[in-house]
C-alpha cells in the first residue's frame, strides 16, 4: 500500500496561518464597510441639519467623504511602496490606527459640524445665505471636518492589501477584489441596518456610538493579531510581484485608469439620477431609498463575487465581451419606469431590479480593473481606487447639476451611457487578442457591441419621460427636482419628482388667516416656509404686509402663474419677496423677526428629511425670529401620518411653546397648531373677522367652503382639539427631535410596537 507523501510542517504551518489572516481580513472590511456607509447617512444628515436640506449642501458632502477615500487610497499606497515594503505587521498596526481615528470621527464629527455651524453664523455678511460665498465657506468647513477622518477610512485598503501580499501570497494579486467583496458586503448590512433597526432604535447619535464601538474593536482585534505575523514572515519572504503586466486588451495600460474613472463618473451619476426616476413610484421615505441603494449593493456584490469565482480560470481579457453588456444595461432602467408600461404598484419592485444588471456588471468589472492595474501592489492598488472614487466625485455632479436640470432623467442615462458605448466599441474594435477574438456566445466582439448598440437605439426610441404623463401641464427642472404643474380649473396640482405637493383648497388659507386674525395687534410681516402652489403666499399678501416665502426647490415658484393669474402682479409687489433655500437654514441664518410664520412641510409626513421641520429644535430656532405675541401656524396632514408622529409633534410644540391650540382642518384632513409665547386668548369668529382687510376677506372665501369668513371661521373653531387627547393617542411616543425623527424611521413602531 502506497504511503502518501508527508507534508513538510512548516509548509502546512504557513497554509493555516495563511488562511486565518485571509479570514480576519475579510471580516475586517465586511464590519469596515458596515460602519463607513453608516458614517455616510448619518454625517449627511447632521451636515444638512447644521447647513441645509439642499442639493448643493449634500453635493459637498458626498464630494468630501469620497475625496477622503480617495486621498487616503491613495497616500496609503504610496506609504506601503516607500515605508511598510514586506512589511505586514507593521502595516497591520497602522491599519489599527486608522481604524481607532475612524472610531474617534462618531463623536469628533457631530461636534465639528455644529462648531462649524457656529463659525458660519458669527461670520455675518460674508457667510450671507444663498450667495456663492456661503456654499464655498460650507465646502471648506465640510472638507475640515471630513476629509481627516475619510482618508483614515481610505487608507485600509492598501494597507490591508500588504498585509495579505506578505501572509496569503498565492492570493495576493486578486486581494483588492478579495476585500471589495468584504467592503460591499459590509456596506449592504450597513444599508439595510441603519436604515430598519439602529435608528429607529436608537437616533443617529446612538447608531454613531455604534459603528464607533466597532471600529475600536477592529483596531483592537488588529493590533493584537499583527503580533502574528512576525512568525509568517519568517516561514518565508513574500514573494516580489512581477514588473511585467500583460496588456488589459491589448490596449496602453494607462486605459485601465481611464476607465476606472468612467465606471467611477458614471455609477454614481446613475444613482443620482435613478433616486429621481425611481420616486414616482416608490415614494419619497428613507426605506425607499435605502431601497434602491441595497439593490445597488447587493448586485454589485453578485457581480464581484463572480468575478472572484471566475478570475482562477479565465484571463481578464475574457471579459472584453462585458463592457458591451454594461452599456447596454445601463438603458434599462429607461423602460421600466416608462409611465405606460401597464406595472400597477405591486411591480415596483420589478422597476427597482432593472438596474441590478447594471451594478452586477459594473462590480464584476470594477475589481478586475484594479486587480489587472496593481496586480497584488497595495501602492498601485491605492492609486486605481483613488482614480474610480475621483470619478464618483464628478458624476454626481454632472448628473446633477448639468445634465437633470438641462434634458430630465431619460436623456441624463442617455449621456452619461455614451462614455460605456465608447469604451465597448474601442475594446471591441481594437487588434484581437487569441483569448478574445471571439465571446463564448460564438459572437465576435465587434457584432456583440452592433447588437448592443441597436439595442441600445431601439429602448431609446421606444421608452417615454414620466412627464409625458401630463402632456398639458407644464414642466420645470432644476438640480433639486423635476417640478410638474398639472390639472385645469380647481383640479390643478404641482408634483415634485412625482409626488403631489399640494392641490388648490382652502386649508392652505386657513394656514394665514387664521394665525394672523388671532393675533390682537395689527400684524406688520409674515414669513411662509414652503412655497407649493403659493396660495399661502398670495393670501398673506391680501393683508397688506410684508410677505417672505421660501421654498427648497428654485422650479416650484416659478410655477405660481400656472395656479393664480394674478401671481406676476403680487411677485412685482414691493411687499413681496421669494427665497429658494431651505426654511430652516434661512431662519437659523437670519436675523429678521416676523409676526406670523407658517410652516406647511412637505407631503407626507414621512417623507426623508420633513422631521427638521417638526422638531424640538427647529420651534427652538421659530421662537428666535417671532415678536412678542407672534404665533407659529404648524400644519399637519394627519390622515397621511400615523398616531405616534401626531403625539411626537404635539409634545414637541408642547415643550417648546407655553401656549398652543390645536383645530381640525375643515375638510378633517389634518390639524392646524398655532404656537406663541403669548398666550392665545380665546376669540370669537366675528372678533376675528373685524381684525381682516376687506382684501383678505374676500381671499378668505374665495373657494369657501362656506359663503362669508365668519361662517368660515367657525367650521374650524368649532373643531378645537385637546392636547391632553392628542397626547392620548400613543402616550408612549416621545417628541420629535432631530436626533430621532419618529415620522420618517417607523418601522420597528408597525412591527413590533416599539418606542425608545
Amino acid at each position: 500500500m502506497p504511503v502518501p507523501p508527508k507534508q513538510d510542517e512548516s509548509t502546512t504551518q504557513d497554509g493555516a496561518i495563511q488562511s486565518l489572516n485571509l479570514r480576519w481580513c475579510f471580516g475586517f472590511f465586511v464590519v469596515s464597510g458596515f460602519c463607513g456607509l453608516v458614517y455616510e447617512v448619518v454625517w449627511l444628515r447632521l451636515a444638512m441639519a447644521s447647513f441645509g436640506v439642499t442639493t448643493a449642501l449634500a453635493s459637498i458632502v458626498i464630494a468630501m467623504f469620497m475625496a477622503g477615500l480617495g486621498l487616503g487610497s491613495w497616500g496609503a499606497g504610496a506609504l506601503t511602496r516607500r515605508a511598510l515594503a514586506g512589511d505586514g505587521q507593521r502595516a497591520l498596526r497602522i491599519y489599527s490606527v486608522a481604524e481607532l481615528l475612524v472610531g474617534v470621527s462618531s463623536i469628533a464629527v457631530p461636534l465639528q459640524l455644529k462648531l462649524g455651524r457656529s463659525l458660519l453664523q458669527n461670520m455675518g455678511s460674508l457667510g450671507a445665505w444663498q450667495t456663492s460665498r456661503y456654499y464655498l465657506l460650507v465646502g471648506i468647513l465640510v472638507a475640515i471636518t471630513l476629509v481627516p477622518w475619510c482618508t483614515c477610512m481610505g487608507s485600509t485598503f492598501p494597507l490591508l492589501m500588504a498585509v495579505i501580499r506578505q501572509t496569503a501570497r498565492s492570493g495576493s494579486e486578486r486581494s483588492f477584489s478579495y476585500l471589495y467583496v468584504a467592503n460591499v458586503i459590509g456596506a449592504l448590512l450597513g444599508t439595510l441596518a441603519s436604515a430598519f433597526v439602529f435608528i429607529e432604535l436608537m437616533g443617529f447619535q446612538g447608531t454613531l456610538y455604534v459603528a464607533g464601538c466597532l471600529n475600536t474593536v477592529l483596531a483592537l482585534l488588529a493590533f493584537t493579531i499583527s503580533f502574528r505575523i512576525v512568525k509568517a514572515s519568517l516561514i518565508e519572504k513574500p514573494a516580489s510581484v512581477p514588473t511585467a503586466r500583460p496588456l488589459l486588451y491589448g490596449l496602453p495600460r494607462v486605459s485601465v485608469l481611464i476607465f476606472l474613472f468612467t465606471t467611477g463618473l458614471v455609477s454614481m451619476g446613475m444613482e443620482v439620477v435613478w433616486i429621481r426616476q425611481f420616486t414616482p413610484y416608490i415614494g419619497n421615505l428613507v426605506y425607499a431609498f435605502a431601497g434602491i441603494l441595497a439593490v445597488y449593493l447587493l448586485a454589485t456584490v453578485m457581480g464581484s463575487r463572480d468575478y472572484r469565482s471566475k478570475a482562477q480560470s479565465s484571463q481578464p481579457g475574457e471579459s472584453a465581451s462585458s463592457w458591451s453588456l454594461l452599456a447596454l444595461s445601463a438603458l434599462i432602467p429607461l423602460i421600466a419606469v416608462d409611465p405606460f408600461l401597464p406595472l400597477g404598484d405591486v411591480f415596483n419592485g420589478l422597476r427597482i431590479g432593472s438596474i441590478v444588471f447594471f451594478c452586477a456588471i459594473a462590480g464584476f468589472l470594477t475589481p478586475l480593473l484594479v486587480d489587472s492595474w496593481s496586480s497584488g501592489d497595495p501602492d498601485r492598488a491605492g492609486t486605481a481606487y483613488a482614480v474610480n472614487i475621483a470619478g464618483s466625485i464628478v458624476g454626481p455632479l454632472i448628473a446633477g447639476f448639468c445634465l437633470l436640470p438641462n434634458m430630465g432623467e431619460r436623456w441624463a442615462i442617455v449621456v452619461l451611457s455614451i462614455p460605456l458605448f465608447a469604451i465597448a466599441a474601442l475594446i471591441a474594435f481594437r487588434k484581437t487578442t487569441p483569448e478574445t477574438a471571439q465571446s463564448k456566445t460564438g459572437l465576435s466582439p465587434r457584432l456583440q457591441f452592433a447588437v448592443a448598440a441597436i439595442a441600445g437605439v431601439l429602448i431609446v426610441s421606444v421608452s417615454h419621460d414620466f412627464e409625458t404623463k401630463f402632456a398639458a401641464g407644464e414642466v420645470r427642472r432644476d438640480y433639486a427636482a423635476t417640478v410638474i404643474a398639472m390639472g385645469q380649473g380647481f383640479d390643478r396640482q404641482i408634483l415634485v419628482n412625482g409626488i403631489s405637493m399640494t392641490f388648490l383648497t382652502p386649508d392652505t388659507k386657513y394656514m394665514v388667516h387664521m394665525p394672523l386674525a388671532f393675533m390682537s395687534k395689527s400684524p406688520k410681516n409674515g414669513l411662509v416656509i414652503c412655497f407649493g402652489m403659493g396660495t399661502s403666499f398670495r393670501s398673506m399678501l391680501s393683508w397688506g404686509i410684508p410677505t417672505t416665502a421660501v421654498d427648497l426647490i428654485p422650479s416650484v415658484p416659478s410655477l405660481f402663474g400656472y395656479f393664480h393669474a394674478d401671481a406676476q402682479a403680487l411677485e412685482n409687489s414691493p411687499l413681496a419677496r421669494i427665497v429658494v433655500d431651505d426654511g430652516r437654514r434661512f431662519l437659523d441664518d437670519s436675523t429678521q423677526t416676523y409676526d406670523v410664520i407658517v410652516v406647511d412641510p412637505p407631503p407626507p409626513p414621512q417623507a426623508a428629511g420633513s422631521s427638521m421641520l417638526y422638531s424640538c429644535e427647529f420651534y427652538e430656532v421659530v421662537k428666535k425670529h417671532l415678536r412678542e405675541n407672534g404665533i407659529l401656524q404648524q400644519w399637519y396632514p394627519e390622515r397621511a401620518g400615523d398616531a405616534a408622529t401626531t403625539v411626537a409633534i404635539t409634545k414637541a410644540l408642547m415643550q417648546s411653546f407655553p401656549y398652543v391650540r390645536a383645530f381640525r382642518a375643515y375638510d378633517g384632513f389634518g390639524i392646524h397648531y398655532l404656537a406663541s409665547m403669548e398666550p392665545i386668548p380665546i376669540t370669537s369668529s366675528s372678533v376675528l373677522v373685524s381684525r381682516m382687510p376687506s382684501a383678505a376677506a374676500s381671499d378668505f372665501v374665495e373657494w369657501g367652503p362656506e359663503a362669508n369668513p365668519q361662517q368660515q371661521f367657525d367650521t374650524v373653531l368649532s373643531h378645537e382639539l385637546k392636547l391632553e387627547d392628542l397626547v392620548a393617542e400613543d402616550p408612549r411616543a416621545p417628541a420629535m427631535r432631530d436626533n430621532q425623527p419618529i415620522n420618517e424611521y417607523f418601522m420597528l413602531r408597525h412591527w413590533f410596537h416599539y418606542y425608545k
